[in-house]
């Protein structure tokens, strides 16, 4: 049983390190759609992210196509959310071959601003722009 619940335990890990995040030191050439590892990717989005708000991130970010998705801690990454005037998390910006397209703020209530719907729309809009 012990054997089994770390097994378990070593997997639940595993995914949750496989979301990948964005920091002030790899902004830019990940919001360009390279990575060291030579995929590219024409649009990128980037969720700046608040640990005290985890409840109201965007949760379906595994279901978005055609599109290379990034968590940035506002913590951990000020001058990104300086940058980009980031007041609220969650705070989400869509960019298309490395400049910024859309955004969408989150207001005082903190809410998520936008559904996997709208967001896969602005994706597909994007990838005509």
């Amino acid at each position: 049983m012990k054997n089994l619940l770390f097994i378990l335990l070593f997997f639940c890990s595993n995914f949750l390190l496989a979301q990948e995040w964005i920091t002030d030191d790899d902004f830019e050439s990940k919001i360009n759609g390279k990575n060291p590892y030579g995929e590219s990717y024409t649009i990128v989005i980037v969720e700046f992210y608040a640990d005290f708000n985890k409840d109201n991130q965007f949760k379906d970010w595994e279901k978005l196509e055609g599109v290379k998705y990034y968590k940035c801690d506002i913590k951990k990454s000020p001058k990104a959310k300086k940058s980009f005037k980031v007041r609220m998390a969650p705070t989400i910006i869509v960019f298309a071959e490395g400049v910024e397209y859309k955004d969408y703020r989150a207001g005082l209530d903190l809410i998520c601003p936008i559904d996997l719907f709208e967001l896969q729309e602005a994706v597909t809009k994007a990838n005509t722009y």
